[in-house]
């Protein structure tokens, strides 16, 4: 199966011409009302991802939620969690990343509360699907081939995982916390 994903902002994939020069001035475009948890706020945003139709999604972690902001929005729209910090199927708890998978129709949560990685559906999800568990995923890319990259901040590692792999492969790190070149702190 074919996996056709928005790249992640920090993906290496995302093509920037390096003389590219940044408008000064930024522009807000999701939240800029203050910290709180209405649809027009966030509270601690943590990692996003943007889509091919310039539809930002935000872990806003401390309200438990991701938050879609379409293209010139003022308001966001909940797409996954918001129902109270939990580990129930319905709930997240500490979100820090999201990417969208197009292949599936769904995000790729890291639950870093629930150390869990969750499958969202996109479209009328009200729940979530656990896949991969007792993990504390901080962070999460998928490359070309489908393959799954989440950072374990607590292990002190970057885990591969393969479509359905549950175990994964260290890929950077794993050999305790430290600043040798084998090492990673708390990525």
């Amino acid at each position: 199966m074919q996996h056709l994903l928005a790249s992640p902002l920090r993906s290496t994939s995302t093509n920037i011409d390096s003389h590219a020069k940044w408008i000064q001035n930024g522009v807000t475009v999701a939240g800029g009302n203050g910290q709180g948890s209405d649809t027009n706020q966030i509270n601690q945003p943590f990692g996003l991802c943007v889509d091919d139709d310039e539809t930002i999604y935000v872990a806003d972690c401390s309200n438990h939620r991701i938050v879609e902001w379409k293209c010139g929005a003022t308001i966001g729209q909940i797409v996954a969690g918001g129902n109270k910090s939990g580990d129930g199927a319905h709930q997240l708890n500490s979100p820090t990343d999201v990417i969208f998978d197009k292949a599936t129709d769904s995000f790729i949560i890291a639950d870093y509360g629930n150390k869990r990685v969750v499958r969202w559906p996109r479209q009328n999800g009200t729940n979530g699907k656990t896949i991969i568990s007792n993990i504390s995923c901080h962070g999460l890319t998928i490359d070309e081939k489908g393959s799954l990259y989440i950072v374990d901040h607590e292990n002190h590692e970057v885990r591969r995982y393969s479509i359905d792999d549950t175990e994964g492969t260290v890929v950077a790190g794993g050999n305790g916390q430290g600043n040798q070149p084998d090492q990673l702190l708390k990525p």
